[in-house]
């Protein structure tokens, strides 16, 4: 088996640009790696609508990047790189790939991890921009293999004896390559590839196996991803039980952790957290089936169980699920093991398994908020979470202001006011297994989609539904934006308040607006007026001229961060429907919010008491 085309690496690549010279260059090289992100130097590159991140001081990005383990993508001269990494660099084994990239693309130089995936990545880059990837590791420019690299799946069980035995194949050494008994003699393709000398006697080895092996000075071992670890457990079942299991197992039969490719249960344990937790703990996915296609594995089970059936509907769970990842060429080589609370069974190929492509995982459904509009707004969390999603659902508009990073994601695209349906759609798309984003304007718990999801969650009893994994990121508010666009008028205490009467009844608004104007609440005002709606702002400002001055500021700020952006600051009394539509937040001051007149424009602010704490000296 060659290794593969595709460059599995630990976190997705950022790709830095300094000067807009090298922006095209990156946005090909974005292309060609579809998890990686752009970071921009902000005011260098100004207005760059498809950055996830914007940076203005280069070395402590570069180096804040670097601690995080994140590959880097430089395109800048190799000179800022390692002037900005320098300090930094204390253990090889741990650095991730960092390439410094001509901005033009005629070149790629990994300096940095290039056993840890530069070299691949440098050459994945150099043949999207039809440049050089410059190598200069020995093991990769002499013996045409690099040794400490194995494919994408594989571990290197000794890294550490590595330099020395690579020293002495560059001296000419013959080697012997071995492929434990069982397994495919083609996973050493890989290392058939280069120039090494094979000889059947020699004293230095390459050794592939799944059985627990150190290795030595004289011999590396590779453990291929060849093992599936199926398991089931009780629910709630603690992870020390299950890892416990699961170590002991392993160990008895003499087989290595590092060889198990994927962790596999029945659909029904999809949310349960110890597998989960079994599954980061190996570094491995972890993936479901459900119960029909384990049902179909009975035949080769070694210990079918009939109470299993009963309460999952196949007859076993840890065995079918190794069976079923291992495929009909593979078999079961640990029957099913028990502790208290949890089983494993083990299953072996003869040839590397993609523990991704096993069975199904678990569905992801994030909600986010995308901020007003400006992608200057979105938070970097929220444009990672984009990135990395398959899908995305929302209102067209919104998802046609992520602009660049919708490229290869499924949209899932409804009208305004379809709500429902778009929550709905999420939660169906992220139980088949898929990785959703649902996309809101502003922040997705305000006067968004967020409490819906969970509406649904509490009132819909879909067991599909509970196996999803649901978050929420944060993002700009548009009563945040227009604020900042208005200078501080939420500065003391405010509250949100929607003036659409499609969900709350119409007296139960009016009855909120009075009291926020009792209370002498700064107001946001979301949904001011709609097509058929234009009497509620009205009333809305009479009820509050009875608790503060007719020249109480009101901003009405329309298309926040959008082309088109608008700031308008009126007197209450001056208030009328006609100044508002669905794309504007009004915003109205308290009793003692002030308009404030600095360069050559209007700024509002709510004082907060400070004034008087000046008075009382």
């Amino acid at each position: 088996m060659s290794a593969p085309s595709s460059l599995m690496l630990s976190s997705s690549p950022v790709v830095v640009v300094l000067n807009p010279v090298a922006l095209p260059t990156a946005r090909r090289v974005v292309a060609a790696l579809p998890s990686a992100v752009l970071h921009v130097f902000g005011s260098r590159v100004p207005a760059c609508t498809d950055a996830a991140e914007v940076f203005e001081n280069t070395l402590p990005h570069l180096q804040a990047l670097f601690q995080a383990g994140r590959p880097i993508i430089a395109l800048c001269a190799s000179g800022i790189v390692i002037r900005a990494l320098a300090p930094l660099l204390t253990d090889k084994q741990s650095e991730p790939p960092v390439l410094a990239v001509a901005v033009d693309g005629s070149v790629v130089v990994p300096l940095l991890g290039g056993h840890h995936g530069a070299n691949a990545l440098a050459r994945q880059v150099a043949d999207a921009l039809h440049g050089v990837a410059a190598i200069t590791t020995a093991g990769d420019s002499v013996l045409g293999v690099t040794l400490d690299q194995p494919p994408a799946g594989w571990t290197l069980a000794n890294p550490q004896d590595t330099a020395p035995l690579m020293a002495r194949l560059l001296a000419g050494e013959p080697v012997r390559i071995d492929c434990a008994d069982g397994l495919d003699p083609a996973l050493a393709d890989w290392l058939r590839a280069g120039s090494l000398t094979e000889q059947d006697n020699a004293a230095l080895c390459l050794r592939i196996t799944d059985r627990q092996d150190s290795g030595s000075a004289d011999t590396l071992v590779y453990h291929p991803p060849v093992l599936a670890l199926g398991v089931g457990c009780e629910r709630n079942a603690p992870l020390s039980d299950l890892s416990a299991l699961v170590s002991q197992t392993l160990a008895a039969a003499g087989l290595a952790p590092a060889a198990v490719a994927a962790v596999v249960s029945v659909s029904v344990k999809s949310n349960e957290a110890a597998v989960h937790a079994l599954a980061e703990q190996m570094g491995v996915p972890a993936r479901f089936y459900s119960p029909e296609r384990l049902e179909e594995e009975t035949p080769r089970l070694l210990t079918p169980s009939e109470v299993v059936f009963t309460e999952v509907g196949c007859h076993g769970v840890a065995e079918g699920a190794a069976l079923a990842a291992v495929g009909s060429a593979g078999a079961l080589v640990v029957p099913k093991a028990k502790s208290r609370r949890s089983t494993c069974a083990i299953g072996r190929s003869a040839v590397a398994i993609d523990g991704a492509a096993c069975g199904r995982p678990r569905g992801r459904l994030t909600i986010v908020g995308i901020g007003p509009g400006s992608d200057g707004w979105r938070t970097p969390a929220v444009s990672t979470v984009v990135a990395g999603c398959s899908d995305l659902v929302g209102y067209g508009l919104y998802l046609d202001l992520l602009g660049p990073l919708t490229t290869g994601k499924v949209r899932h695209q409804t009208d305004l006011g379809k709500e429902e349906e778009r929550a709905r759609k999420a939660l169906d798309l992220a139980a088949e297994g898929r990785t959703v984003a649902l996309v809101c304007s502003g922040d997705a718990g305000i006067f968004a989609l967020a409490t819906l999801v969970f509406e649904l969650l509490d009132h819909e009893d879909r067991a599909d539904w509970r196996m999803v994994e649901v978050s929420v990121e944060p993002g700009v508010s548009a009563i945040q934006a227009a604020a900042a666009r208005a200078g501080a008028p939420i500065g003391h205490d405010f509250c949100l308040l929607s003036l659409s009467d499609l969900l709350t009844p119409r007296d139960v608004v009016l009855k909120r607006i009075a009291a926020a104007g009792e209370g002498d609440f700064v107001i946001g005002f979301y949904n001011p007026v709609s097509l058929r709606r234009r009497d509620l702002l009205a009333e809305a400002r009479d009820i509050l001229l009875q608790h503060r001055p007719a020249s109480t500021p009101v901003i009405l700020a329309r298309n926040l961060g959008r082309d088109g952006e608008s700031i308008t600051i009126v007197d209450l009394a001056e208030l009328t429907p006609d100044m508002a539509d669905m794309l504007t937040l009004v915003l109205v001051g308290n009793s003692e919010s002030r308009r404030l007149s600095h360069d050559r424009r209007d700024w509002v602010y709510t004082p907060r008491g400070y004034g008087d704490k000046w008075k009382r000296g």
